[in-house]
This record gives structure tokens, C-alpha cells and sequence, in this order.
């Protein structure tokens, strides 16, 4: 197992204490962070950095986004929902990771009328239910009669997370394991630890998992079969704006529009950010990857 990599995922959930109450002023516009310039504006990227998604684009922007003149600030949170209220109510420039069409459609039918979408940069995203590849179940059908093997719990993320939501009132009633299992929550963190124990006993685990996501190979995770297709279809990965982004920031909007990677890119980025260089090197992470893929989208700065 990659300790390294547990290591910097347990930091990064440990910091994500920061609530929208500290927002050091949002879309203001004079600017007292990053290294871009106060003439262009200041940005704020609202993002959880336990995500690894948003975590990885987080940081790809900000990069982007202060070559093209912009001072950057990027501000952690924990939950989805206040993430989606902060960005309605212009408290937060840019959540750089949604998943608006599915998995967050909750937040956008309260909050979409606030919201601009900027761009989808990720076609393909899934929510599953995952094992290790040496557990001896092969669908969310054979979950049911089981739940001895499981000790009868499904070890789940942060409680306010859509896939929470998908695994709690889709996939659960539609297997009827309601009566067998209990969706255990409290983060992404806490759950990586779960399974890392797990692995090293090779004991039974069954998780909410994610496409993409890096711990899918690093522990060798397989996705369930959802014959119901309970847990929902593919669905894009956006970038989400306040109402008025790309009225107050025109360059960036366009910037952020072009940006569209395949898996391979996608995946090569998350690994570099949370696996070769890891909590605190993000940025250098960043610029590697860029030297590595300086073709990787239309609108790429690479100087």
C-alpha cells in the first residue's frame, strides 16, 4: 500500500476545517493573495480538498488563472451544500469540480439560478460501490444474504456528499439492504483508512467509491456491477460559476471554457498532485504536469 498516499489525503481532510464564515471576501476585487495582478481581479476557488478531483483542478486553475494575470485565492471547505450556497451568493468565485447533472442536482435545483456554468472538463465521471479486487462478490445483487462478510456496514464519505445521497435513497432501497446494512459515514479520509486496514488483513470491505479517483488502482478497486443502474448514469465533471462570472472575469471565463481533458490526462494530473508530490506540492505538481502535457487543452498556458 501507498502510505504516502494515505498520508497526504488524511492531511488534506485534517485541513479542510474552514467554513464560509472565514471567506476572506470572495469576489473582491482589489486583491490581497496569489501572485497575479490586482488589475485583472482577484479569484476565489471554493473547493474540498478531501475531493481529489476539485483538488487537482483547484490548483490547475489557479496556476492558469495567475499566468493570465489574475491574484488567486483559494478557500477550503468540507461539504458540498455550503460550497454551492457560497457560490450563489458570490462568496466564492469557482467551484472547480462539480457534478452538477446527477450526483449535485439537489444543489442546483436550490441554488442553480445563482450559478453560471463555465465548462465541463471531464465527460465520463460514475459514482459506484467498489471492493478490493480479492473479494469474492462480483454485483450490488450479491451484497444481499452477505452482510456477515461486511460485519452488515457500507463505508461511506462526508454525510452531505451526493454520493451519499445516490447510495442512501437510490441503491440501498433498490437491493432492499436496508434491512442488512448501514451506510457509515463521516469522510473520504476516515473511509481510505477503513479500506487500508481492511487490505492489510485482507479482511471484507465493501466502500462508495468514484471515476475518477486515484485510490481506485492504488487499492486495487473494483467496481460492483449496479444492474439497476441504482448508483446513476455517466455524467460530466463542471466548472461552476457566480451568476455574473463571466461578466467580471471575461479572460478567465474563456480560459476556464477551453479546458476539456480525456482520461489519461485527468489521471496523469490527479496522480501527480496527490500521489508523486503530495500534500503542500501542488503547485510544482502542477507545473510538471503542464511540462508533461503542454498540449493537454486549447486555452493551455505553459509559460
Amino acid at each position: 500500500m501507498r502510505n504516502r498516499q494515505l498520508t497526504g489525503i488524511l492531511a488534506l481532510g485534517a485541513a479542510a476545517t474552514l467554513t464560509l464564515a472565514g471567506c476572506a471576501g470572495g469576489s473582491d476585487d482589489t486583491g490581497n493573495g496569489g501572485s497575479g495582478s490586482d488589475e485583472m481581479g482577484t479569484i476565489t476557488l471554493g473547493y474540498l480538498p478531501s475531493w481529489t478531483d476539485g483538488l487537482s483542478t483547484a490548483y490547475l486553475l489557479e496556476n492558469q488563472l495567475e499566468k493570465l494575470g489574475y491574484t488567486v485565492e483559494m478557500q477550503e471547505l468540507t461539504e458540498a451544500g455550503p460550497l454551492y450556497a457560497g457560490l450563489a451568493q458570490g462568496d466564492v468565485d469557482m467551484y472547480p469540480s462539480a457534478w452538477p447533472e446527477l450526483t449535485h442536482a439537489s444543489y442546483m435545483e436550490e441554488y442553480g439560478d445563482d450559478i453560471e456554468d463555465i465548462g465541463t472538463y471531464y465527460e465520463n465521471a460514475v459514482l459506484t460501490i467498489a471492493v478490493p479486487d480479492y473479494v469474492d462478490i462480483e454485483s450490488i445483487e450479491d451484497l444481499k444474504g452477505n452482510a456477515d462478510m461486511f460485519g452488515g456496514r457500507i463505508i461511506g464519505i462526508e454525510p452531505g456528499a451526493g454520493l451519499t445521497g445516490v447510495t442512501q435513497d437510490s441503491m440501498i432501497p433498490a437491493y432492499e439492504l436496508g434491512d442488512e446494512y448501514e451506510l457509515v459515514t463521516s469522510s473520504t479520509a476516515a473511509m481510505l483508512t477503513e479500506l487500508e486496514n481492511a487490505i492489510a488483513s485482507e479482511e471484507d470491505i465493501v466502500v462508495t467509491s468514484w471515476r475518477p479517483f486515484w485510490a481506485n488502482d492504488a487499492y486495487d478497486l473494483r467496481d460492483l456491477e449496479d444492474p439497476m443502474g441504482a448508483m446513476g448514469d455517466p455524467e460530466g465533471l463542471h466548472f461552476l460559476g457566480t451568476s455574473d462570472f463571466s461578466e467580471r472575469f471575461p479572460e478567465a471565463a474563456e480560459l476556464i471554457a477551453g479546458i476539456a481533458l480525456d482520461d489519461a490526462e485527468y489521471a496523469s494530473l490527479e496522480d501527480m498532485v496527490v500521489n508523486e508530490y503530495g500534500e503542500g506540492n501542488e503547485p510544482e505538481a502542477v507545473e510538471a504536469w503542464l511540462e508533461a502535457n503542454p498540449d493537454a487543452f486549447d486555452t493551455i498556458i505553459t509559460d
